[in-house]
């Protein structure tokens, strides 16, 4: 408790109390369905502690909520303070992650109880005990009852609804607390992550309430959680396999980081700037991530070039400058046996394809060029400019916009500089960067003669991916500042300033090369 901050622990200790109201009437109350509550708490527990099964390869990610249909289940068939009983258990033995682990696991608990209680008052203020076929079951497994379908789903998603609210109000209020996020980005994804997962959830619980109302008693409900079980070993595999796929994408583009000093960042913003332009060009959003993929490793061939070249000062000799652009050929052949890169390869290997003919490697044009290296070529061109490297100064974002304008039909993608121009008009330039970064943010108005990127307050961080995972509660202590990169010698021009003579903006001019 003491790594935490004042506001943290006084949060914790409220929610405790809140969950402690929720449940000492099921304590005292002496018409409890005992059974029924302690088989359910039992088996949500077992649910918890299955996740280290060794069938599932190791631990399920943290959080996803694996087995609430067994708390939801609870809050349909018992009464609210007897719900929130049901899930202090698996709450309280669930996966802590991250120190204080044991701080972290009373969190759980109080938060789920709390959760369970509110969704089973929703329950009962909307009659669910009557649309499921009588009132609370007394753990003698006797039918009450048939279900009222359809009219038994209302109270049910309703229930699953508020359940997952309460998580997420909860869940944003410890990250304002413990990171001392602003209320305005403390809540801000955690809903709409999450709630479709807990109405699948909620009508898994309700499927579970029917059977365990059921002729066939509480035997029949179990058979539920089977399908549950295997859903949630896939989805397991899904995020080792995406965790797998970001592990191999960090360590390629630190790796160039590594090796070109100056760049250092160039990679995420491209990735960035590339995304912003597909977003508004409206591709899928499994585009989306392919483009950003693409412009995060546009640049990995830089691997194959001398190391010499990419921190040369001093403008590139001709022979310099054909070594340094076989370096999207590099990237290709690196990144080819990837599987899960897919379109983002052919955006490697022509990011630097010119469409009036002039670029490289193959000389293509306009319509040959593929989509995605496209748009990572506006991208590339874009932050090249607008960051300070070896050879010059940054340039501010209007005039970054004005040349790429300039050369739109000739170098580049009339299309896909618009829709740059039209997004960062739109929502400004706010660069993310990695933890060794500090935080650069560019207006869009930025005056001209503005020298280069405004260090911001901090980084920020990177959101994981991936579908329905709650966060973990209880984070970490915010960071501390990072350190920002050297800056480079003031005054340096491109000597040379584009392939085949052309006058327009190019990453790689100069020097160290973009």
């Amino acid at each position: 408790m003491r790594a935490l901050p004042p506001g943290a622990r006084a949060y914790i200790l409220c929610a405790v109390l809140a969950a402690a109201a929720c449940v000492i009437p099921a304590l005292t109350d002496s018409g409890t369905p005992w059974t029924t509550v302690l088989l359910l708490a039992v088996l949500y527990l077992g649910c918890e502690l299955v996740k280290v099964c060794p069938l599932l390869g190791g631990r399920v990610p943290e959080g996803i909520g694996s087995f609430f249909p067994v708390v939801l289940a609870a809050v349909l068939l018992l009464p609210p303070s007897a719900a929130a009983l049901v899930a202090l258990p698996g709450g309280l033995a669930g996966t802590a992650g991250r120190r204080p682990a044991g701080v972290r696991r009373v969190w759980h608990g109080a938060q789920q109880a709390t959760a369970a209680w509110v969704a089973g008052r929703t329950y009962g203020l909307l009659h669910g005990p009557a649309t499921l076929g009588g009132g609370p079951s007394t753990g003698s497994g006797a039918p009450a009852g048939p279900a009222d379908f359809p009219f038994a789903l209302l109270p049910a998603t309703a229930a699953a609804v508020v359940f997952c609210l309460v998580l997420t109000v909860l869940d944003g209020g410890i990250l304002a607390a413990a990171e001392r996020r602003p209320a305005a980005t403390a809540w801000r994804g955690l809903l709409s992550s999450s709630l479709a997962p807990h109405c699948v959830h909620g009508l898994a619980g309700l499927m579970m309430a029917v059977m365990w109302r059921s002729p066939y008693g509480p035997p029949a409900a179990l058979l539920v959680l089977l399908p549950m079980y295997i859903s949630c070993w896939v989805f397991a595999q899904y995020h080792r396999e995406r965790a797998a796929h970001q592990a191999t994408i960090r360590a390629l583009v630190q790796a160039v980081d590594i090796k070109d000093r100056y760049t250092r960042g160039h990679s995420e913003r491209v990735g960035q700037a590339s995304t912003m332009i597909a977003r508004e060009l409206g591709m899928t959003e499994d585009r989306l991530e392919t483009v950003r993929i693409a412009g995060i490793l546009h640049d990995v061939g830089k691997l194959g070039v001398p190391t010499r070249l990419l921190r040369k000062d001093g403008p590139l000799t001709p022979q310099e400058r054909r070594i340094i652009e076989l370096h999207p050929e590099y990237g290709h052949e690196m990144v080819r046996g990837i599987g899960f890169l897919g379109e983002a390869r052919s955006a490697i290997l022509h990011h630097h394809e010119r469409v009036d003919g002039s670029g490289y490697p193959y000389g293509l044009t306009g319509e040959q060029i593929p989509v995605l290296a496209r748009v990572v070529a506006v991208a590339d061109a874009f932050d090249a400019m607008t960051s300070t490297r070896s050879y010059s100064r940054a340039r501010p974002v209007p005039v970054a916009l004005a040349e790429l304008e300039r050369c739109a039909g000739a170098q580049f993608d009339p299309s896909m500089v618009r829709a740059l121009v039209d997004a960062i008009g739109r929502t400004g330039w706010h660069p993310v960067v990695t933890s060794d970064e500090d935080l650069q943010v560019i207006p869009a108005g930025a005056a001209a003669g503005t020298p280069g990127p405004v260090p911001g307050p901090g980084p920020v961080p990177v959101p994981v991916p991936g579908p329905g995972p709650r966060p973990s509660a209880l984070p970490g202590m915010p960071e501390q500042g990072s350190r920002a990169a050297a800056p480079a010698p003031p005054g340096r021009v491109p000597a040379v300033p584009g392939p085949a003579g052309s006058s327009g903006p190019d990453a790689d001019a100069g020097g160290a090369g973009g």
